[in-house]
């Protein structure tokens, strides 16, 4: 009797509220980033988290939040994290998110690209985490290749035994090409994957709402708004 009145209480007692996913945004505002880039990036991002299909997204899951951390990375030495880990629960937290994304000014201009770096820094992000998440998960944009400190294959084995997955949208159209670059030397984890968008930063707005989502449910596909691969554990 009195095992059946607590499998009761226990069945009707709410749920701890859990963190099911820790989402470290980096954008690239390495000299190859113009002022007119830097903002398809900035507003664009803020846009998606203005955007119904995402808030549901990260709604989804009734008792479960996503933290989330946007930063920016350019150079070995140039990191700016646009606010701390930022806890998204409801849709005045997103919107909140959004609006401090869109009074952000650009803290860098004129350095260059340093990919693994980027990835070390967000490492070190998680690290700082204020509680437990289910999944850690790298976005990073970028537009070139590394040139500049420690290259992303250097920071696969920490970012393999940390349990952190790095997504990538690439902008198309570099030499060195960073398609392939980011492809086979920077995107590591479970479930990793990449977006290409072809036609440059234009394209940048429309695929990191559809980036989002896919990151917020892993099993959802995106249909064919642009081309990606899985990538090896490793």
């Amino acid at each position: 009797m009195i095992r059946a009145l607590l499998l009761t209480l226990a069945l009707a007692a709410p749920a701890e509220a859990r963190c099911r996913l820790a989402l470290a945004l980096g954008m690239d505002i390495s000299s190859s980033v113009n002022s007119w880039e830097y903002e398809l990036q900035l507003y664009g991002l803020a846009a998606a988290f203005r955007d119904e299909a995402v808030i549901e997204a990260i709604l989804s899951v009734p008792g479960q939040h996503v933290l989330v951390l946007p930063y920016e990375w350019s150079g070995q030495m140039q990191q700016d994290a646009i606010g701390g880990w930022t806890r998204l629960s409801s849709a005045e937290e997103i919107a909140a998110l959004a609006d401090r994304l869109s009074a952000h000014t650009r803290r860098y201009q004129n350095f260059s690209t340093g990919i693994g770096t980027a990835l070390e820094y967000a490492i070190r992000q998680f690290d700082r985490l204020p509680e437990r998440c289910d999944r850690h998960v790298i976005d990073l944009s970028g537009d070139g290749v590394d040139n500049d400190g420690r290259t992303a294959p250097e920071l696969h084995p920490r970012l393999i035994a940390a349990g952190i997955t790095v997504n990538a949208l690439v902008i198309a159209g570099g030499d060195p090409d960073p398609v392939s670059y980011y492809a086979d030397q920077v995107i590591v984890g479970p479930d990793a994957f990449h977006l290409i968008a072809r036609n440059g930063f234009e394209d940048y707005p429309e695929l990191i709402k559809g980036k989002l989502i896919r990151e917020l449910n892993p099993p959802l596909l995106i249909g064919e708004a642009a081309e990606e691969e899985p990538a090896p554990t490793r």
